[in-house]
């Protein structure tokens, strides 16, 4: 066959295209037809549905969708001393919260200039919201709003339709401006992501304010009410038309306290320009009456929302303003540990009362020289003048008797080494060195020349302030420690601890801590008319003797200033620690703890007197006028 024809015939032989074929036109015209009628079976039935089936349904989710629900937010409780006075209080103040159902993120920009927010914080908060919580949750981007504010807010929500900003009232936490007692009660704020992974605050959600530290975070729970709602009926562009229902919140409990504002204001006022802490409790009952520390902060810059500059200022003060020196200090005690030593030395037999020592200047031990804090020395000395003079070489002598592992059994018997157990959080525990202790940590032999500093409160020996008011306060009471507390009548508190030691030691020892005040003891300058004052002074070296002697010591090494006292004699009910920072010398703290033992004495006596009448004229009326009135 030729080319040509056989070309013809496959020509031929080839199909038809599709689009000639009137039979495939046909079927896709059909196949559209189908689609047509199911779509609109589909329209029909959910109309029908919506209409006819279940219209209840359908019109509660568009009633829904109009409905818009605001939080009302829970007032905390107050915070009220020992009497009944207000310490911490709360404010009316207004918050913005922002509904992130009505976000149009164009706004944004506008909304941080008008209410002084970082725009890129304020993005970033509105992701974090997304991450974590469903979309229906509004979200506070503002609190403690300025009137300019306000204004700003109510101009854009009416005439430019920001249907996401609303307001609502809050009550904001205000606390003294002085910065009264601020490291007991402490400060509130939003809790953070960190926190909400903690199972102390996994109930909580992001933006709920809680407390951060101090009183405020211990009893956060109590503190703390229930946020009520308010259903409100909103148009298309969410502004608000009618209220559709309201669920009161339910207020926080009032916290009611152990401290006493006057012996509070007393003590701050004593530490006023100085660093260190004092602690004032009743060693019946463990109760505190005062707690100081300084450098102190203003809480309320917390109350909102702190900036990062005041935050960053306060983290970068090498003073540490945050730190509660009262419970979270661990320093060396210096001398006043020394009863404790004593009792150590009594309990054990190692020393009595006719034990005695020459002091001339010093010692040596282990073929090392200790020096006594008296040059020349206190001649000789038994265990009276030993405490009223402070004689280091007599307690060199004790300790060294003793040993580091009967010290360390009687300072823990005291309460040193561990928390107390008060009713605030992040105590510190301090420490009681021992032969157990150095090999657990150092892996090293304790060696007895370690003792010797031990013994005089130095070496590696560390307590809080708080611990020495209660272990003080415990051997006054012969034996019987309570547990220091914050809250008056506390819902669970536990038995005090006892200790059955010899009265008759613990005397001895009270006896020469009241000479320490009155008989021409170190600590004269906390000497009271009329108040049998004890106490102790404690002079704690923070650097090394050859550095004091060079005269290059710079004022954050130079030692620390320790002073307790209590009152009256026997059965005392107050005990008063201070601690002055780099003040060099015990003595110097006295007159602030004997500033606190006065204060107590003098509230004491004017609740005592009886009730002065005054006469028309202005007078104190006669007790005849006074009979005479029937009163």
């Amino acid at each position: 066959m030729l080319p040509v024809e056989r070309e013809r015939e496959d020509l031929n032989l080839k199909p038809r295209p599709p689009q000639d074929d009137p039979r495939f036109a046909a079927g896709r015209i059909a196949f559209f037809q189908y689609i047509t009628v199911a779509a609109f079976v589909f329209l029909l039935s959910g109309f029908w549905e919506l209409q006819i089936g279940n219209p209840e349904f359908y019109s509660e989710r568009a009633e829904r969708n109009r409905i818009k629900a605001l939080p009302i937010l829970a007032p905390r409780g107050k915070i009220v001393d020992r009497d009944g006075r207000i310490v911490v209080d709360n404010h009316s103040s207004y918050s913005l919260i922002l509904s992130r159902e009505n976000l149009k993120p164009e706004h944004l920009k506008t909304i941080a200039d008008g209410l002084n927010l970082d725009y890129d914080e304020l993005v970033n908060r509105i992701r974090r919201f997304e991450r974590t919580r469903p979309k229906y949750e509004p979200v506070i981007i503002k609190e403690e709003l300025t009137p300019g504010e306000l204004a700003f807010v109510d101009a854009y929500r009416s005439v430019d339709g920001f249907p996401e900003l609303e307001l609502i009232h809050a009550q904001k936490r205000q606390y003294p401006t002085s910065g009264l007692a601020a490291h007991v009660i402490g400060y509130v704020g939003e809790v953070s992501e960190a926190e909400l992974n903690t199972l102390e605050f996994a109930r909580y959600r992001p933006g709920d304010v809680i407390g951060k530290s101090g009183i405020e975070r211990y009893y956060n729970n109590r503190l703390m009410g229930v946020d009520g709602q308010r259903r409100v009926l909103v148009d298309n562009l969410g502004r608000e038309r009618q209220v559709m229902g309201m669920e009161d919140a339910t207020p926080g409990q009032d916290l009611h306290l152990t401290l006493d504002l006057d012996l509070q204001a007393v003590a701050e006022l004593a530490m006023e320009g100085r660093q260190g802490a004092v602690v004032a409790l009743d060693p019946r009952n463990g109760e505190v009456l005062a707690m100081v520390s300084r450098p102190s902060y203003n809480p309320n810059k917390f109350a909102g929302r702190i900036r990062s500059r005041d935050w960053k200022e306060l983290t970068d003060d090498p003073q540490r303003p945050l730190l509660n020196r009262a419970i979270q200090a661990q320093l060396a005690p210096g001398s006043t540990f020394k009863p404790i030593v004593a009792l150590a030395g009594l309990e054990t037999g190692e020393i009595d009362s006719d034990f005695s020592v020459y002091c001339n200047g010093g010692a040596t031990f282990y073929g090392r020289f200790f020096k006594c804090h008296a040059r020349g020395g206190h001649g000789r000395v038994d265990l009276y003048r030993g405490l009223v003079q402070s004689c280091d070489v007599y307690f060199y002598n004790a300790g060294n008797r003793l040993g580091i592992d009967k010290i360390a059994e009687y300072a823990e018997m005291a309460g040193f080494g561990k928390p107390t157990g008060i009713d605030l959080p992040h105590e510190a525990s301090g420490l009681v060195p021992s032969t157990r202790w150095k090999l657990r940590t150092y892996r090293d032999k304790w060696y007895a020349g370690e003792t010797i500093s031990v013994s005089i409160g130095q070496g590696a020996l560390t307590v809080t302030p708080l611990q020495l008011a209660a272990a003080i306060g415990g051997l006054a009471l012969g034996g019987v420690w309570h547990t220091p507390h914050m809250v008056k009548n506390p819902d669970s508190l536990p038995p005090p601890r006892t200790a059955h030691i010899d009265l008759s030691h613990a005397i001895q020892i009270v006896n020469a801590l009241y000479g320490v005040v009155n008989d021409g003891g170190t600590g004269i300058r906390a000497w009271l008319p009329g108040i049998e004052v004890c106490g102790k002074t404690g002079t704690a070296q923070l650097a090394s003797n050859e550095a004091i002697r060079s005269g290059k010591v710079p004022d954050t090494l130079k030692d620390n200033a320790w002073f307790f006292g209590f009152a009256p004699r026997q059965d005392p009910e107050l005990i008063v620690v201070a601690l002055f920072e780099h003040a060099e010398h015990g003595p110097n703290a006295a007159p602030i703890v004997r500033d606190v033992i006065k204060a107590y004495f003098d509230k004491k006596a004017r609740q005592s007197a009886p009730p002065v009448l005054l006469s028309s004229s202005g007078a104190p009326a006669s007790g005849a006028a006074y009979a005479r009135r029937g009163e």
